[in-house]
C-alpha cells in the first residue's frame, strides 16, 4: 500500500478505534472537528466564510487541530497539497461557499493531476436555499467533479463523521487524490448524534494493491531475455514509499533507471545506474536509455505526452511492462506487453522476490549502460555566460544545491526555474522535490513551500521560484511570516515570464508579445526587497556571482522569519535540452544552434553500438 494510507486510517483500523458508550451529542460543525481530530489531523488549511462560520466555531476551541489562516484560499490547497506530499498523509483545506470554494478548483485540480491525497471541506448555502442563485451559492461539486476523484455533498449531519472518513480512505488509497465534501450551513448548525468509528459505505471501491504472481513472472521473463531495459520511474515509486524496493531491484538486475519530474528523488542521483531524467527537458542520456530501449519497465508513470513527446516515434524498438495501481493509466497512452496492476512498493518487492525463487539470469546490460554512460558524459548539463553580463540562472541553483544539500525540501513554481531546478538540483531521497508536474500552475511554490515546512518544521525548505509565479502567490509570505514557517525563497528574476519568452525566441521569430515584467524603461516592477520586506521577511538582492554563495548562507543563518533572494539574472537563458511540443524525442537539441541529435537514419538503428558511434560522432 502506499505511504497515505498506511498512515491515514482504513475500515480496519477504524473498527480497532471503536469506543463503547453513548453517542455524543453535537452540532454537525462540531462533529466535522471531532471527525478530523479522530482521523488524525493535526492541521488544516483555510479561510473562513460566512457559510463556514459554523465550523469555525468549535475550530476555536479545538486543542488537536491546528488552522492556519491563509490570505487567499488558492494558497490553502496548495499548502494542504506541499504538506501531503512531504509527510505522506492527507492534506486538509477549508472554504467557505461561493468564491471560497471556487478559488479552491485550481489547487484541487492540481492535486488530481499529481495524485496527491487531498481534502477539501466547503461550506455551502442552506438546503432551502440551493439552486435559487442564493448570496454566494455555487454548484461546486458540478464544477469539480471532473478534478475529483470522488465528491460528496452531506445532507444529514448524522452523516458527517461517515462521509469525512471515507474522503480520507478515497483520498489515500489506490491512487491517490482529491476528494471535495460540501457542507450546508444548516447541516452544520443541526444536532446529530456522534458515533465513532463510523462503518465505511463504498461499494464497488476495491483498489488493487498486490500485482498478479503470472503478470510477475512473465514480466521477469521479458526482463530476462532484453538487452536495453531501462526503469521508467513516475511520481506513483514516491506516493507507493517504494524508493528503497526500486533501489534493490535495480541494483540486483543493474538496470538502468531514469526519474522522470514526478519522481526526482526516488531514486538517488548519484547513483552509477541513474541516466537523470527524461522528457521535453530531460538529459540526453534518459532520453536515449527509452528512446532506444528494447524493453521499459514503467514503475508508476502514465506516458505523459511531456516524456513521450510525439507518441508513434516514441521508444520504437521497446516491449512495455506497465505497472501502475490505476488500471485506467495502462495502455491508455502506449501499448503495454505486459500490463500490472498493483502498487509500486508490492510490485518491486513481488519481482525480485519472484527474480531469486525462479533463479532467473538478470540481463546482461554492461554494453547498453556503457553506451549510456558514454552519453552522459559527453552531454552533461550547463550553461554559458549571459550575454547581458547579468546571473546565470543555472549557476544560482547549482550553488544552492551545493550548498544547502540533498536534506533539504526544494519547491519549484512552474517554468524555466522549475527545469532548472529539476536539473540542476542534486536529489537523494523521495520527498525531497516538490512541484506542480502535470497541471502546471504558476503560484504553486510559496503556499506549497508553508505546507511542506508546517510537515517538516525541522528541515529547511526552499521555494526556487520566478517573478511571474512569485506574483501570483507572495501573499502567503505573509502567513508563513504570523504563523511561524521561515521558508527561505529563491527568486530567479529575469523581468519576464521566462517559459513563454523562450518558446517566442525559439518558434515566434522573437516576438515578445506580452512577457515582458518589467516597464518600457527596463525597471523592474515591483521592487522585490521592500515587498518582501513589507510581507515580515527578510530581503536580499543579488547581482553578481560573488555574492551569490554568501547570500544563500545568510539566508540559511535567519530561521525567525521567512526569507526571500531576489537574485537578478539574464533574460536570454533557455532551458537546455530541448524536445520542442509535438515533435519526436529523436530531435533532441542540447542547444539552438545544434542539429538534433538523432535524425531519421538514426532512429533505425538497432544496435546500442550503432548509436553510441553515431552520438559520438555529433558530440
Amino acid at each position: 500500500m502506499n505511504a497515505a494510507s498506511r498512515q491515514s486510517p482504513t475500515p480496519a483500523t477504524l473498527a480497532a478505534q471503536s469506543r463503547v458508550g453513548k453517542p455524543d451529542r453535537m452540532t454537525g460543525a462540531q462533529a466535522i472537528v471531532r471527525t478530523l481530530e479522530e482521523l488524525g489531523t493535526d492541521i488544516v488549511f483555510g479561510i473562513p466564510g460566512g457559510a463556514v462560520l459554523p465550523l469555525y466555531d468549535p475550530l476555536y476551541d479545538s486543542q488537536r487541530l491546528r488552522h492556519v489562516l491563509v490570505r487567499h484560499e488558492q494558497g490553502a490547497g496548495h499548502a494542504a497539497t506541499g504538506y501531503a506530499q512531504v509527510s505522506g498523509k492527507v492534506g486538509v483545506c477549508i472554504a467557505t461557499s461561493g468564491p471560497g470554494a471556487t478559488n479552491l478548483v485550481t489547487p484541487i485540480a492540481d492535486a488530481a493531476m499529481d495524485s496527491v491525497p487531498l481534502v477539501a471541506i466547503t461550506g455551502q448555502v442552506g438546503q432551502s436555499l440551493l439552486g435559487t442563485d442564493a448570496f454566494q451559492e455555487a454548484d461546486i461539486r458540478g464544477v469539480t467533479m471532473p478534478v475529483t476523484k470522488h465528491n460528496f455533498m452531506v445532507m444529514d449531519p448524522n452523516d458527517i463523521p461517515r462521509i469525512i472518513a471515507e474522503a480520507f480512505h478515497l483520498a489515500s488509497t489506490g491512487r491517490p487524490g482529491a476528494i471535495l465534501v460540501d457542507i450546508p450551513k444548516d447541516v452544520q448548525n443541526a444536532e446529530m448524534d456522534f458515533v465513532w468509528p463510523p462503518e465505511l459505505d463504498l461499494p464497488g471501491y476495491r483498489p488493487v494493491t498486490s500485482p498478479h504472481i503470472r503478470q510477475i513472472e512473465e514480466a521477469l521473463r521479458l526482463i530476462e531475455k532484453s538487452e536495453r531495459p531501462v526503469l521508467y520511474v513516475g511520481g506513483g515509486v514516491i506516493k507507493a514509499d517504494a524508493h528503497a524496493e526500486l533501489l534493490a531491484f535495480a541494483e540486483a538486475l543493474e538496470i538502468p533507471v531514469v526519474t522522470t519530474l514526478m519522481a526526482r528523488g526516488a531514486f538517488p542521483d548519484s547513483h552509477d545506474l541513474h541516466y537523470g531524467m527524461p522528457g521535453m527537458h530531460g538529459t540526453v542520456s534518459a532520453v536515449a536509455a527509452l528512446q532506444r530501449s528494447d524493453l521499459i519497465i514503467a514503475m508508476g508513470a502514465r506516458f505523459d505526452d511531456r516524456v513521450t513527446g510525439q507518441v508513434d516515434t516514441f521508444a520504437p524498438l521497446a516491449k512495455v511492462i506497465h505497472a501502475d495501481i490505476d488500471p485506467a493509466e495502462i495502455g491508455k497512452i502506449r501499448e503495454a506487453h505486459v500490463p500490472i496492476v498493483g502498487d509500486a512498493r508490492e510490485v518491486l518487492q513481488a519481482l525480485l522476490d519472484s527474480f531469486k525463487q525462479m533463479k532467473l539470469s538478470k540481463p546482461n546490460t554492461a554494453e547498453w549502460r556503457e553506451q549510456l554512460t558514454d552519453l552522459r558524459d559527453c552531454f552533461p548539463l550547463g550553461w554559458e555566460p549571459q550575454s547581458d553580463g547579468k546571473l546565470s540562472p543555472q549557476f544560482v541553483i547549482k550553488t544552492l544545491s551545493d550548498e544547502v544539500g540533498p536534506d533539504a525540501v526544494y519547491v519549484a513554481g512552474v517554468g524555466q526555474h522549475q527545469m532548472w531546478a529539476a536539473q540542476f538540483v542534486e536529489y537523494e531521497k523521495p520527498r525531497t522535490w516538490l512541484n506542480s508536474g502535470g497541471l502546471g500552475t504558476m503560484g504553486y511554490a510559496v503556499p506549497a513551500a508553508m505546507g511542506a515546512k508546517a510537515a517538516a518544521p525541522g528541515t529547511e525548505v526552499w521555494a526556487i521560484d520566478g517573478d511571474g509565479c512569485f506574483q501570483m502567490t507572495n501573499q502567503e509570505l505573509t502567513t508563513c511570516a504570523i504563523e511561524g514557517f521561515p521558508i527561505k525563497v529563491a527568486l530567479i528574476n529575469n523581468g519576464n515570464l521566462g517559459m513563454v519568452r523562450q518558446w517566442q525566441t525559439l518558434f515566434y521569430d522573437e516576438r515578445y508579445s506580452n512577457t515582458k515584467l518589467s516597464n518600457k524603461d527596463g525597471v523592474y516592477i515591483p521592487d522585490f526587497l521592500k515587498l518582501s520586506e513589507g510581507l515580515g521577511c527578510h530581503a536580499i538582492r543579488v547581482t553578481k556571482e560573488e555574492e551569490v554563495l554568501p547570500a544563500i548562507q545568510e539566508a540559511r543563518s535567519i530561521n525567525d522569519r521567512p526569507v526571500v533572494v531576489e537574485f537578478i539574472v539574464g533574460e536570454d537563458a533557455q532551458v537546455w535540452p530541448m524536445v520542442a511540443a509535438g515533435c519526436s524525442n529523436d530531435e533532441i537539441q542540447v542547444a539552438m544552434d545544434i542539429r538534433p541529435l538523432f535524425d531519421e537514419e538514426d532512429s533505425a538503428a538497432e544496435s546500442p553500438a550503432d548509436i553510441h558511434d553515431t552520438v559520438a560522432e555529433k558530440a
